[in-house]
């Protein structure tokens, strides 16, 4: 295997003539030189020096390796500078998904202070729910996936599918509250058991949201009677406020939108979802992703 260092000798001793006068350009002995030289011939299977008294000259294999040595070297020389920026945060991308609550919230904060704090590092975002997010982390799409997970009905954490191979990163637990039209019955309680609407139509999100919104309920007493379905939550808000049922949102989706003409509650006993980071164990190594997996920690404690 030809090595970066042989070609860098070769060169030298191409340009100076001589391993003594190579050995003083490298700060190197004259022994060390010829070492590698030989070391090179023999990768290379050819002689690439002539010895004519005390000079030395390029056989025709010789001249090819000096002439592409120089390209070879200046593109590793470049690569090393490139992975020297990247580990140094002066270089680098980190490609991130997040479902829509967390875009509107965590992750403005987060990718502010990257940018702040690393200028050179490009950070992307785009939208997806879980699993597909996950799914896009698995396929090499993202490098980091703001997801989240529901606790089981019984209190038990959700084992998330395919995610014992990931690291996940805690940010926070949302929790969720009830969303109830302002001229509801129960709009002035300030508290609900999810048992007291047990006859109202529902609005539900997301696929899997609406999974665990039939979960809750049935461990309530009751099958959720989901008259609408729809994963934009301003669209949940407008629906609610017209009277057209009650819906249940975590506290980041709240946050990000006017509740004009609906009324929040919270939810007694408590019902939460956990929201992590998750990416690759060998992502996770590299700074830059590290980096904006802090960020993202230090944006859910606020």
């Amino acid at each position: 295997m030809i090595e970066a260092r042989h070609l860098r000798v070769l060169r030298a001793v191409a340009a100076t003539g001589s391993f003594s006068a190579a050995a003083r350009e490298l700060g190197c002995t004259q022994p060390a030189v010829s070492q590698q030289m030989k070391a090179l011939e023999g990768a290379a299977g050819t002689p690439l020096l002539i010895r004519t008294g005390r000079e030395m000259r390029l056989t025709e294999a010789g001249e090819a390796l000096v002439r592409h040595a120089t390209g070879i070297l200046a593109g590793l020389t470049a690569a090393e500078e490139e992975v020297a920026a990247i580990a140094g945060l002066r270089a680098g991308r980190v490609r991130l998904v997040s479902f829509p609550s967390g875009s509107s919230t965590l992750v403005p904060t987060a990718l502010a202070e990257m940018r702040a704090a690393h200028p050179g590092t490009r950070v992307s975002l785009v939208e997806a729910e879980p699993p597909r997010s996950v799914e896009m982390l698995r396929a090499g799409d993202c490098e980091i996936a703001v997801a989240f997970r529901y606790p089981q009905v019984d209190g038990a954490a959700e084992a998330g599918p395919g995610w014992e191979d990931l690291v996940a990163r805690p940010l926070l637990s949302d929790r969720l509250a009830v969303v109830v039209p302002r001229e509801h019955r129960l709009a002035g309680a300030g508290t609900v058991g999810m048992a007291e609407l047990a006859e109202e139509p529902w609005i539900a999100g997301c696929p899997r949201c609406r999974r665990h919104l039939v979960e809750v309920c049935e461990s309530e007493g009751f099958t959720p009677r989901i008259d609408f379905a729809t994963d934009d939550y301003p669209a949940v808000i407008g629906l609610v406020a017209a009277g057209l049922g009650v819906a249940v949102l975590p506290e980041l989706a709240l946050e990000s939108v006017r509740a004009k003409g609906a009324v929040t509650l919270e939810v007694k006993p408590a019902v939460r979802r956990e929201v992590v980071a998750l990416t690759l164990p060998d992502l996770a190594r590299v700074p830059a992703v590290a980096a904006t997996l802090d960020r993202l920690e230090r944006a859910a404690r606020r």
